[in-house]
């Protein structure tokens, strides 16, 4: 089953600042719960580019740890990129980064599109815990970010 994650966020700064963040890799450890013990193995000591391949371990399930290899697809610099999964716990992963100037900052917007694992025990065990660990997830990225960038007033 194909399952979607969509957030909005308003960044009161500059698409260029915002933008300058976002690329670069080594900044996802810093918005990713320390609970995931997320680490970047390979890849990400550039800025990023399409055809980019990063490696990270990262712990979804306490004790287990998983390799994610994923691809950034494409990529319009202060508009877009994609990350798309090549190795790792989904079946599916694409995930859209958007950003976009408003009088207020920059709306940055995240859109996944994941199928789990596992056919229909995935679907279940999405059901019951894969989305609302992603949200989680979600949930401490955005505030990080207003910790980084502040809160629209």
């Amino acid at each position: 089953m194909i399952n979607y994650l969509h957030r909005e966020q308003i960044l009161p700064a500059p698409i260029e600042k915002v933008w300058a963040y976002f690329c670069d890799p080594k900044n996802l450890d810093e918005i990713t719960p320390p609970d995931m013990k997320f680490e970047i193995v390979s890849g990400g000591d550039v800025k990023m580019y399409e055809g980019q391949i990063v490696e990270y371990r990262v712990e979804f399930v306490r004790g287990l740890r998983s390799l994610w290899l994923t691809e950034i697809a494409h990529v319009r610099e202060n508009e877009y990129f994609v990350d798309e999964q090549r190795v790792g716990p989904y079946r599916f992963w694409y995930h859209e980064h958007s950003f976009e100037s408003v009088p207020a900052g920059v709306k940055m917007t995240d859109h996944v599109t994941y199928v789990a694992p596992f056919g229909l025990i995935g679907d279940v065990v999405n059901a019951v815990w894969i989305r609302q660990r992603l949200n989680g997830i979600f949930d401490f990225r955005y505030q990080k970010i207003v910790e980084l960038f502040g809160r629209v007033k």
